[in-house]
């Protein structure tokens, strides 16, 4: 199932990484969002147009929700969530902790995905029904996380670019010790899968569908989760693109262990409503 889609998908993140790579060796131009958004580059944008042309092509029957692109409410059962460049503000600093993203929902639930590392050509691949997959160069192999025994021994997952003392709270209160910056979801999302780390937090509530969409397949398929801070998925109808109460990754089984340690700290600090 899906096996079609993650073929195309994979083959359009293939070709936005192209693009953005010749980019990425030009001094390129960086523009600030409107409202305080973000950083947006010359890569975003061709890579977005990119992509979203070739999966109306492939799929012209389905929605496509792309985050540089004017944002409809969706009309479809089907619906992708794309976003060309996760991590702009990496991109800039180059660093090369930035990833394509491109998942599909169905009736709001993410059941494909696939993120690709330009830098490394590195691609991880999930579905509905299909395993967690990682290639790169003549590598193939399946990914399937592991839970961890106790909280201390949870390897963490932050933002390199947005910090947060919510996080450290949390951090303390779970006795955790081994912290690891990362750039961009998905690359996030792909170590909990490659089992390189165990627990990804993230307080801010201006992540958004693009960002979360196509990790969360991938990270599924390899029996993870990724969810609010309360430990409830995200729609993905297109109704609503924030997700205003956090992103947390970690394997289902970790979950089970400090999951309401974690909601209950939300709840305290205010990444939840009280």
């Amino acid at each position: 199932m899906y096996q079609g889609e993650l073929v195309v998908a994979s083959q359009l993140a293939r070709e936005a990484a192209e693009v953005i790579r010749q980019v990425y060796e030009t001094s390129f131009a960086v523009v600030q969002k409107a409202g305080g958004a973000g950083p947006v580059t010359e890569a975003d944008q061709r890579a977005n147009e990119l992509i979203v042309a070739g999966l109306r092509a492939a799929f012209p029957a389905d929605d496509v929700v792309a985050e540089e692109s004017t944002h409809l409410a969706p009309r479809t059962r089907r619906v992708w969530f794309v976003d060309p460049l996760d991590g702009t503000r990496e991109f800039v600093d180059r660093n090369g902790m930035f990833a394509v993203h491109i998942g599909l929902a169905l009736d709001g639930v993410a059941v494909a995905g696939v993120v690709y590392a330009p830098l490394t050509r590195a691609l991880w691949t999930g579905a509905l029904g299909q395993p967690c997959r990682f290639e790169q160069g003549g590598l193939r192999r399946e990914l399937k996380m592991k839970p961890v025994a106790k909280t201390s021994e949870l390897r963490l997952l932050v933002s390199r670019s947005h910090k947060s003392k919510k996080t450290e709270r949390i951090k303390q209160a779970l006795g955790i010790t081994q912290v690891r910056e990362q750039g961009s979801v998905g690359l996030k999302c792909a170590l909990l899968a490659q089992g390189e780390a165990d627990l990804y937090l993230h307080p801010s509530p201006q992540s958004s569908r693009w960002d979360s969409c196509a990790p969360q397949a991938v990270i599924e398929a390899a029996g993870g989760m990724l969810v609010d801070f309360a430990g409830q998925p995200y729609g993905y109808d297109g109704r609503e693109l924030l997700n205003g109460r956090g992103l947390v990754a970690c394997h289902r089984d970790t979950w089970a262990l400090a999951g309401e340690t974690i909601s209950r700290l939300a709840r305290e600090t205010g990444i939840l409503p009280a």
